[in-house]
């Protein structure tokens, strides 16, 4: 991915241009949220669990690998604490890149914060709102 550029995939046969999903209802969403001892500490899970059952279907891939199916559209939120920007940092140009929001659970575009939200950006500020700002 770079800035403008697109994200794409090569798998050494065909190379194919990153999009996100067109889901825009939190009823058809899928999402993965890494770990839950990660969301309870950060005083977040009851509003996870919350955003769970407002869900299509809820998963826990964990690390990078959320935010590549959402770069490629097959994950349609993906979000963890935890996090240094060493983690994160070069997943944020690729979702962005493939159409998609990143920034952190509370919404710095950064990677300085501790934390990641990635979207397909149609479920971005529902996501957001769902979440709340912890305990």
């Amino acid at each position: 991915a770079s800035t403008g550029g697109g994200a794409w995939r090569d798998d050494g046969t065909e190379r194919r241009q990153l999009r996100v999903s067109a889901v825009s209802e939190l009823a058809d969403a899928s999402i993965s949220y890494n770990s839950l001892q990660q969301w309870d500490q950060a005083g977040y899970l009851e509003q996870l669990v919350s955003l769970s059952r407002t869900v299509w279907r809820t998963r826990a891939y964990g690390d990078m690998w959320s935010y590549m199916l959402v770069a490629e559209g097959a994950l349609d939120v993906a979000g963890e604490f935890d996090l240094k920007p060493y983690d994160i940092a070069a997943l944020m140009p690729i979702v962005r890149e493939a159409g998609g929001t990143f920034t952190s659970i509370d919404g710095h575009p950064d990677c300085w914060h501790g934390s990641a939200l990635a979207t397909n950006g149609h479920l971005h500020a529902a996501v957001r709102s769902k979440l709340g700002s912890g305990e």
